[in-house]
């Protein structure tokens, strides 16, 4: 004698609950990353152009150009830490960012890109 297995009705509505959860909060904060990418591949680009020569002004105003092109709304040129110390020019930016996820529950996320890191 075979025995049926497989879900139940009330199994396929937990599952589904749950893959829609982690769906929500995928698509939530992919933004969030693509976002951290851009600034830190921004901050590459600046680094490499102040070990040539630019100014620090320069490098502000260049990454508030190249913000707006990549739709980076978190961070700004003033909120650059550039340090110009070492062999290299070190380009930081400190923030944080909230996602809302459903009625009043909310993901922050506290970043800290950096030009140093490869």
């Amino acid at each position: 004698m075979k025995t049926q297995s497989g879900l139940s009705l009330l199994g396929v509505l937990v599952v589904g609950a749950l893959a829609s959860f982690v769906l929500i909060i995928g698509f939530r904060t992919v933004p969030v990353f693509t976002e951290y990418m851009a600034v830190k591949r921004i901050m590459n680009v600046l680094a490499d152009e102040s070990d040539k020569g630019a100014t620090l002004v320069e490098v502000r105003r260049s990454f508030d150009t190249r913000r707006q092109i990549d739709d980076v709304s978190s961070v700004t040129g003033a909120d650059l830490i550039i340090n110009k110390t070492g062999p290299r020019t070190v380009i930081e930016a400190r923030y944080e960012r909230t996602v809302p996820l459903v009625a009043n529950v909310s993901l922050l996320f506290d970043l800290n890109p950096s030009s140093a890191e490869q």
